[in-house]
């Protein structure tokens, strides 16, 4: 067998018996070898069955490798099962699919706590040392595994990770080999960076064997993925160093989690850089963290790179949560004393609140998912007009409800904050195209007003343009353009509007009856 799948015979070489140190081995009698599989550098087995593994915690897929070959460690096989009750077929969620996929490839290449001890270095030599008696690394009783050495995998101590209340002390196991140590720093810019952080929570398989979450979110290698799964230089850094494979790192994806945050955010609590940059003196922003509190009306916001509608993921949780995982010595519109109950709603990124793509369902099924991309997401009833697709970006919206009225109604929307619609980069400004029209932004903060008339219904609202760079700058750049200051105030005349024509009468009952929706 290798994992659920059983091998076939012509795969197999014969079977050899050795002693228990390993050595001294033979041919079993009557054992007859295979034709084996010609050309092929790793065999991958796969599989779709609901096995018992499939219904513990919320497990998707699970890999492991099954050989390695004898003379540097090298995995020559492995499996990967993937759970059919957690795949969705839904066409928007195929590259989520697609990086499941990748991510127990990956596994089984190296990615593993089975597989650490075994890597090498640059000059093919064991990065662990070996038993003379066995040629293998030292077992680990306690993790039914081979123990790696230090200059892998080595525990670094924070003697003041900071908490609500004060500190503790935290420890970390980190992957500290050569390139992975030399990516994060360049990542992060943060020049003393140990190594990269291993995730320290979650079932069998999860901790040790994937990244961080708190600290690489999105990275394809973290334990559970969340949003926008990409494929960083830190991750094929680490196959490098694995001492089996060269990387070819253009065809790394661009990681845009803690960019350039420097050695605060790295190598901190979430607490202490939420603490650090709430003051107004700051003049910093917390995120990628956040602390609004989700509940209804649903506020929403935008994600950094502006791919997706997103919310805070900072929820009320039914017991105080551990005090190493306790964020908050103060939450917005929360009552003192209640704040050990707040915390992110992904467990594996140490309870921090993050914002975070989500999905609106009904009755407890999926109905549209929140990234601007996919055309599939258009909301059926469209206060807002907004507008999925490929050419589509986030853009926040004012602090008024958006409203939708006729001569005898009006009402208003309560799940407001952001929207996705398309946009176009040209003569050095950003335009956004709402139903058709195209309004453009002179300059960051800039409030565009809405008033267009669609299916006989006057949809009142704005929007905010964002830096002109935040979108349009590579763009542009690859047309021999930029972006333009961004100092200007817009022609008096600039917008459409549309106006509702109805009698005095109508409208003086119209200011007393609005009605609040709320959808989805």
């Amino acid at each position: 067998m290798c994992g659920e799948v059983v091998v076939p015979d012509a795969h197999l070489d014969v079977c050899r018996t050795c002693n228990a140190t390993g050595h001294k081995c033979g041919v079993l009698e009557g054992s007859v070898a295979g034709e084996g599989i010609d050309g092929a550098d790793f065999v991958f087995y796969v599989s779709a069955m609901e096995s018992e593994r499939c219904h513990n915690g919320l497990t998707v897929a699970y890999a492991a490798h099954c050989q390695q070959e004898s003379a540097l460690d090298r995995p020559i096989a492995g499996h990967a099962n993937l759970c059919p009750g957690s795949i969705s077929t839904r066409p928007q969620e195929l590259e989520t699919l697609l990086s499941t996929v990748k991510h127990e490839i990956l596994h089984a290449l190296g990615f593993s706590v089975s597989l650490y001890a075994f890597y090498r270095d640059e000059q093919g030599l064991p990065r662990t040392p070996r038993r003379s008696e066995t040629g293998k690394p030292p077992l680990n009783e306690k993790l039914q595994t081979h123990q790696w050495s230090e200059s892998t995998i080595k525990t670094v101590v924070r003697p003041q990770w900071q908490v609500h209340g004060g500190t503790v002390e935290r420890s970390m196991q980190m992957i500290v080999t050569p390139r992975v140590r030399e990516e994060v720093r360049a990542h992060f810019k943060c020049s003393y960076l140990e190594g990269a952080e291993l995730e320290d929570q979650g079932e069998d398989g999860t901790a040790l064997t994937h990244w961080e979450k708190r600290v690489f979110e999105n990275e394809a290698m973290t334990g559970t993925h969340t949003q926008n799964p990409v494929y960083s230089r830190i991750t094929l850094a680490l196959m490098e160093d694995t001492g089996w494979y060269r990387a070819n790192y253009s065809m790394a994806q661009e990681l845009g989690w803690g960019r350039r945050l420097g050695c605060d955010f790295a190598m901190k609590s979430c607490k202490e850089w939420i603490t650090s940059r709430s003051s107004r003196l700051s003049g910093k922003s917390i995120h990628p963290f956040c602390n609004k509190v989700k509940q209804d009306p649903l506020q929403t916001e935008c994600t950094d790179d502006r791919s997706s509608v997103a919310l805070c993921n900072l929820v009320e949780h039914q017991q105080p949560l551990p005090k190493k995982y306790q964020n908050f010595d103060w939450i917005p519109h929360v009552p003192s004393g209640k704040e050990q109950y707040y915390g992110g709603s992904v467990s594996l990124a140490d309870y921090c609140p993050y914002i975070q793509e989500f999905t609106w369902r009904s009755r407890n099924i999926v109905v549209r998912g929140s990234h601007c991309l996919y055309e599939e997401n258009n909301p059926q009833k469209n206060f807002a007009l907004e507008n999925y697709g490929p050419r589509s970006r986030c853009f926040d919206h004012t602090n008024d409800m958006w409203e939708e009225r006729t001569c005898k109604q009006a009402r208003q929307w309560q799940h407001w904050g952001s929207g996705c619609y398309q946009y176009k980069c040209d003569g050095g400004r950003l335009h956004i195209i709402v139903a058709n029209y195209t309004y453009t932004c002179y300059h960051a903060g800039q409030e565009i007003a809405i008033r267009i008339i669609q299916n006989d219904w006057l949809h009142k609202g704005a929007l905010i343009c964002p830096p002109c760079k935040d979108i349009c700058q590579s763009e542009l750049q690859s047309r021999g353009e930029w972006c333009k200051p961004g100092d200007e105030h817009p022609p008096a005349t600039f917008y459409h509007r549309d106006n509702l024509h109805c009698d005095d009468l109508v409208l003086l009952l119209l200011m007393f009856e609005i009605t609040l929706i709320y959808y989805e």
